[in-house]
This record gives C-alpha cells, sequence and structure tokens, in this order.
C-alpha cells in the first residue's frame, strides 16, 4: 500500500517526482523553448504538498484536494471552471446552429424492444423530444396502449430516470427502479399495472442489481449494500453485497437474506429464476473479470424463499459462465471455459462434475456474445468482425440457418422463453436508426414492427469497414462513415472514437450527434481495439494491465492510418471516448500530442495510482491491475494520463467533461486532471472542463441534457478545427477571463455512445 507523507516537494520539477529521485544538475542547459503566451487566463488551482511512496518511488499528487467534491474549495473551482468555459463556448456563433439541428434531428418517434409477459406486451416509447421514454403496455400488438410508467412526471428536468424494470410472470405487477441524477444507486418500487398505482413497497441501497421476481408472483430476489453515510454513498467503496428476497407486502427490513459470504467481501451476485420457476441460479462476480461462479438453489415449497439451500454449481472462477435457461434439471450456459470466443454447455444438476458438461453449441470462428431460447430454439448473436450475426441451432446444437439481417449493423433484444412462438430485436447501424422486427419462430421470417423516420437520407450516408496495422504488427478493424463522395485530400475534419477496455464489444449504431457531426461534413472513425471483445477473451486480454499499452498503441495507429490514407490531417483530428475510452484520449494525448488538434475525454479513469480506492474501482483491477503491486505499479505510472503531463508542453485543444456527483468513476479523476493540464500547458488552443452539476456517470440521461452537451462538444470541435457551420466561420471568439461570464445549466456528462455499461461488474453490466 502507499505511504502518504507531507513533504513540501512542490518545487521540484515534475519529472523528478515521478521518478522518485532529486534533479541533477545538468553540465549543460538547452536553450529555453519560447513560451507562447495563452489566449486564456485558467482558475487557480492551488498546489498541496502530498506525496505518496510506492514500492520507493514517492510520486506527488498536489491536486489531492479535489478529490473531495463537496468541500468549499473544490466547488469554488468547479463554479469557476465552468464560468470560464460556458462563457467560452457562449461567445461562438455555432453553438446555436448545431443546438437547433441536433434538436431537430433528435425529435423523431422511437421504439424499444417490444416483449411478453402473462397475457401483455411490453415496450417503450418516446415521441421525440420526451426526456425519459415512457413505458406501455398492450393485450395485443394492434390494441391501443396504456401507460404504465412515466418517468417524466417524476422530475421537472428528466433527471430522474428508470434504471431498471422487471414485470411479474403473471404480467399483472411491475417492479421498478428509479436512479436520481445519474447515480448506480437505485430505488425500487412495485406498482399493480391495471390500477396504475403503486404499492407501498419500498427498497433501498441496491446498486449492479435487478430484480428476478418467483413463480407465484408474490416476491423477487434482488442483492443491496448495507445503508452507507452520506459520503460512503458518493465515493466509499462498494462491499459486502448480500442477496436477499422481498415478499410483496412485508418492510424490507424484514427481507430474508438468502446469501451473503463474509470471507469474500468483494463478491456480488446476480440472482435469476429460472423461467419454470424451479430453480435460482445466482451468478457470483467479483471484479470486472470475465470470469464467475455459480449457485443454484432449488425452489421447492417453504425453503424456497430462505435461507441456505445452495449449491455451488461452479465455484472456482475459472471462466465466465452466464444462464441462458434450462429444460429440468439440465441448464445451458453461455461460457468461455476452453473457448475464448464462446460456447454453449449444458450441466446436468444431479451429475455436476465438470467432466460429465457436454458442448451444444461449440465455439466458432466468430465471437459468441449472447444466446437465448425461444420457441424450443437457440438463438445465438455473434460478433463477425464487430458487427452482428445471428445464428439459429435447435436444442441439440444443430444448425438451422441464419437470421437476415439489412446490412452491416448491430442486433439487440431476441428475448422471450422457451415456449414462446415469437420475438423481437432490434437492428441499427451508423447510418440505421433503430428498426424493430418481429420474429415467427415457427415461419422463420422476419417483418418491420417499427421503422424510426429521422430527417435525413441514409443514401447520402457510407459506411466502410477497413483494418489496419497496430504497433506489434496486429490488424485493427475500424468503421468509417461520412459523406458519399469524400475527397481524400488530407483535410477532412475527422472524430476518432475508442474504448478498448472490459471486453466491451463497440458495435455499429445509430448516434444523432454522429449524424450531426457527419452532416457538417465531419468523418466518424470508429476503431475496434484490443482490451475489447470483439474477438474474445483473448483480445480482451491483450489489452488488459501490463498489456493495457497496446490498446494505446491501437488507438494512435489508427490516427495515422487515417493521416497516411489522407482522410484527415493532424490539424483536423478529433478524438473522444468515455469512462474507459476517457483514459483512452488522456493516454494518447500525453503521449502524442502532436497528433490531434482536439481531446474530448469523458468521466475518464485518468489517474490510474488511486482509481480503485473509490465506490467500484476495485473492481477494475482485473483489467488495468494495481498500484499496490509494485509491477503493475510501473506499467501504469508509465501511462496514467495525469501522471504523463509534461510541463511547457502544448497540448491539443481539450473539452474534459465529467459531472460532479458521478458516483461510477468519480470527479476527482478529471478534477485533477484538468488542473495538472491547465499548468502544464503552453500555447493558443483551450484545456477546459465542463462539469455538469447535477448528474452521474451517465444512465439515464435526459434528452435535453443529452441534446447539450453534444451541442456543446461540437462546438469545441468546430471552433477548434476551424469548420464552418449553417455558412458561418467558426472562428474563435474574443478569448474571456475567468469568472467574467455565467455558465449556461450545464448538461449531462455522459455521451450517447453505446458502453454505459463498459466498467462496471457483470452483475451491472
Amino acid at each position: 500500500m502507499p505511504r502518504t507523507s507531507t513533504l513540501t516537494v512542490v518545487a521540484l520539477p515534475l519529472f523528478a517526482l515521478l521518478l522518485g529521485c532529486p534533479p541533477k544538475e545538468p553540465t549543460v542547459l538547452p536553450e529555453p523553448a519560447p513560451v507562447v503566451e495563452a489566449r486564456f487566463t485558467y482558475p487557480d488551482s492551488a498546489k498541496g504538498d502530498v506525496v505518496d511512496d510506492y514500492h520507493g518511488t514517492e510520486v506527488a499528487d498536489p491536486y489531492r484536494w479535489l478529490e473531495d467534491p463537496d468541500s468549499p474549495e473544490t466547488r469554488a473551482w468547479v463554479e469557476a471552471q465552468n464560468k470560464l468555459t460556458f462563457g467560452y463556448l457562449e461567445g461562438l456563433a455555432a453553438r446555436k446552429v448545431i443546438t437547433d439541428r441536433l434538436t431537430e434531428l433528435w425529435n423523431y418517434e422511437r421504439y424499444g424492444v417490444p416483449y411478453r409477459k402473462g397475457k401483455r406486451y411490453f415496450y417503450s416509447r418516446n415521441d421525440g423530444l420526451q426526456n425519459q421514454s415512457v413505458v406501455y403496455t398492450a393485450p395485443s400488438l394492434d390494441a391501443e396502449p396504456t401507460v404504465v410508467l412515466d418517468p417524466n412526471k417524476l422530475s421537472a428536468d428528466g433527471t430522474v430516470a428508470l434504471s431498471g424494470m422487471s414485470v411479474s410472470p403473471d404480467g399483472k405487477l411491475v417492479a421498478y427502479g428509479l436512479a436520481s441524477s445519474g447515480s448506480d444507486w437505485q430505488e425500487y418500487h412495485v406498482r399493480e399495472i391495471d390500477s396504475g398505482t403503486d404499492r407501498e413497497d419500498t427498497l433501498k441501497w441496491i446498486k449492479f442489481s435487478g430484480v428476478s421476481w418467483t413463480k407465484d408472483s408474490k416476491g423477487f430476489f434482488y442483492s443491496r449494500y448495507a445503508e452507507p453515510t452520506e459520503e460512503e454513498a458518493l465515493s466509499g467503496t462498494n462491499l459486502n453485497q448480500k442477496l436477499y428476497y422481498h415478499r410483496l407486502g412485508a418492510p424490507q427490513a424484514e427481507d430474508v437474506l438468502i446469501y451473503e459470504n463474509t470471507e469474500h467481501p468483494k463478491w456480488g451476485y446476480n440472482a435469476n429464476v429460472s423461467d419454470d420457476g424451479k430453480y435460482l441460479v445466482v451468478e457470483v462476480w467479483e471484479g470486472s473479470a470475465e470470469k464467475n461462479a455459480i449457485l443454484v438453489k432449488e425452489l421447492k415449497g417453504k425453503a424456497a424463499t430462505a435461507p441456505g439451500g445452495m449449491i455451488e454449481l461452479m465455484p472456482a472462477f475459472d471462466a465466465k459462465y452466464e444462464f441462458i435457461d434450462n429444460k429440468g434439471g439440465d441448464l445451458w450456459f453461455l461460457s468461455n471455459k476452453d473457448a475464448p470466443r464462446g460456447k454453449v454447455i449444458s450441466v446436468n444438476l444431479k451429475k455436476p462434475d465438470p467432466e460429465k458438461w457436454t458442448t451444444v453449441i461449440p465455439e466458432s470462428e466468430e465471437t459468441l456474445r449472447g444466446a437465448n431460447v425461444i420457441g424450443d430454439k437457440f438463438f445465438a448473436n455473434y460478433l463477425k468482425d464487430a458487427h452482428s450475426q445471428v445464428k439459429i441451432f435447435d436444442l441439440k446444437g444443430a444448425e438451422k440457418g441464419e437470421l437476415a439481417l439489412p446490412g452491416i449493423g448491430t442486433v439487440y433484444g431476441l428475448g422471450g422463453e422457451r415456449k414462446d412462438k415469437e420475438t423481437f430485436y432490434m437492428f441499427t447501424g451508423y447510418t440505421q436508426p433503430g428498426s424493430i422486427f418481429r420474429y415467427d419462430v415457427k415461419k422463420g421470417e422476419s417483418t418491420l414492427f417499427r421503422e424510426p423516420k429521422v430527417d435525413f437520407n441514409p443514401a447520402d450516408y457510407v459506411t466502410e469497414q477497413v483494418f489496419y496495422t497496430s504497433k506489434d504488427g496486429t490488424k485493427v478493424p475500424m468503421f468509417l462513415t461520412h459523406k458519399t463522395g469524400l475527397d481524400k485530400n488530407g483535410q477532412n475534419p475527422t472524430y476518432l472514437y475508442g474504448y478498448g477496455g472490459f471486453n466491451i464489444a463497440i458495435t455499429p449504431s445509430f448516434s444523432v450527434a454522429n449524424l450531426a457531426w457527419m452532416e457538417m461534413g465531419g468523418v466518424l472513425a470508429v476503431a475496434n481495439l484490443r482490451g475489447g471483445g470483439e474477438y474474445g477473451e483473448a483480445w480482451h486480454e491483450a489489452g488488459t494491465k501490463l498489456n493495457k499499452q497496446n490498446v494505446f498503441d491501437d488507438f494512435i495507429g489508427a490516427a495515422e492510418w487515417l493521416i497516411a490514407e489522407k482522410y484527415t490531417s493532424p490539424e483536423k483530428l478529433a478524438i473522444g471516448g468515455r469512462s474507459n475510452g476517457g483514459l483512452l484520449v488522456g493516454a494518447a494525448m500525453t503521449q502524442r500530442p502532436d497528433l490531434f488538434k482536439v481531446a474530448l475525454p469523458g468521466v475518464g479513469v485518468l489517474d490510474m495510482l488511486r482509481f480503485h480506492k473509490f465506490t467500484i474501482g476495485w473492481a477494475w483491477i482485473s483489467d488495468y491491475g494495481s498500484s499496490d503491486d509494485a509491477e503493475q505499479f510501473k506499467a501504469l505510472l508509465a501511462y496514467s494520463p495525469l501522471h504523463n503531463l509534461k510541463p511547457e508542453t502544448e497540448y491539443p485543444a481539450t473539452m474534459v467533461h465529467t459531472a460532479d456527483h458521478d458516483d461510477r468513476v468519480v470527479p476527482g479523476h478529471s478534477f485533477k486532471f484538468t488542473a495538472a493540464l491547465q499548468a502544464a500547458h503552453v500555447g493558443d488552443n483551450p484545456v477546459m472542463i465542463r462539469i455538469e452539476t447535477k448528474a452521474g456517470h451517465g444512465a439515464g440521461k435526459p434528452t435535453s441534457k443529452k441534446i447539450e452537451e453534444a451541442a456543446d462538444l461540437w462546438t469545441f470541435v468546430v471552433d477548434n478545427l476551424g469548420m464552418k457551420v449553417g455558412g458561418s466561420d467558426a472562428a474563435p471568439a474574443a478569448a474571456p477571463e475567468a469568472g467574467t461570464a455565467e455558465a449556461d445549466a450545464a448538461a449531462d456528462a455522459a455521451a450517447d455512445d453505446g458502453a454505459a455499461k463498459a466498467e462496471a461488474p457483470a452483475a451491472a453490466q
């Protein structure tokens, strides 16, 4: 563990602190580079004298005070930074043009994927600019629907969101979770669907858990933490999750503790009742690793909802085991056990030894990302070079065909139960808004159910997939989307996005914000980096721990390829990413500040030496490693964005964006990085931070705040790439000093990038 001291070391050069040695007297001093006067006067960020000792290496942390989001000093700093940022944005004519166009594009009717419970269908719908989608139910697909839940009535600004929902097996009740201001904490309630009234049931302090009903619809299983203090709720570590059963009508204090393990405080529990109601299958997770254990409890008689009775079916944490369905005592799991790209196995509860397991669907060249059983058939959702391919198998594993898809894109949905004769799915791509299809299992036919109408012509754009070579020779795929007839003259404004972590696959999906960028003439480039899940567990592990630099090399390689192929140039290239992707951007811009003109690190993990000390950060050690380990510390220090900023360096124009009460990646990461960046940076490029003061990591972001944030980020990019928008030149406005302009209402700090679930534990994904 690091030892913290209070040595006064702020006068030492930054590189000396990082190396843990005093600066040597040089015999020859190089001629100092001319200092370019900055256009902006940044808010003062006081330097403290905190120094940590990591395995004999002393590392300064002068902005440690910014880790406390509620201190008067931090609040004053946030206010000053926002005044600078929003004062700058308000002076740009492009901001209104972009906001207006985003609002027009976002104003389209869109549906969620329908599903059936009991005798009802359920689906969500947004009429266009509603802050939150409304949940409806209907007895048939053609019947007039009624409202089940309208989250828009829960808060004036749309910041109370539906975070989870589970309909009882009889279709009469719905348990639903609410989250405020983007928090991971959820509060669950139970509503009677016919009357539209809530019962007295209220369950608090739920995080990284849904609910799963018993077959009799009299209660459900869920996981929760102990009630935290106010400080712990925001930044305290999330440990000692417990699995409970809640009987309808009983107070939460009387919920039955089904399972806990005090010897393993990092264990979490994701409970699922089988569709036939006979078994409770519990996925036990520890961190974000693709490895878990499986516990099974027989739900029979009074013992069904009593403590104990757990069978340790797969206790070893040696691979991923994801429960799919069962037929009697035969349980099907998606697993990567001895199959890095995934397979489906069958385990008999009476013969649970691994040597008795059978492979139903073997590993293939494609990566198996999900599977379900509908109409006595397996629907297996694969990734083929980072886009969806759906294969259909019978229950013995014989292939029975493939789902015909409209093109290169991503399939979501394919839910239902083994007895169902239909299922629904959404197909989406970079220029394909999410269209919903109904699939008749018996006929083997898909029919279009809902198709959104967005104010653009998809034929005006083209998506292509290219493969480029990374630093070590690895072939990496990348999607490019832009207007047809693009002139590859090296001058196209280009936005390069990446993630590269936690086995998350970044696949084609429609985004209004990205469409607005392409309408302005921008190229959208999405690189499928190592660390993700595009090619299975081997691809994931190649971008973790001591191999994490591969991810940054892949991203830098994508930028170099775009420049070499004359899509763009360093002066026309912007990069962005969120969360783990925020780390990606921070590492890339500190390693190669010459390669990019604009950087947008969002809600990023930017202090790689202390990330594990807050909320669920400890769960990311499986991907990042930990500074508590001497070897891993060296690797983390080598790329940690906060610790690799170099004084008197010109960095890209940077808009860090975060929320002041993000309880996933705490805002101290972004605050400290911004303070250090502003101190180190020289030159004309603005380096700023946009801080939302009523938001979290990104879940449940209202539409109005999506528009505000997207408009601000694109305005920043447009200004610093010298683009013209709406016939007006987006040249820089006069630079205000800190505190001279009032801030607009800040927007939610989470981008709509399809990776929101990425760095949570398995149970939260």
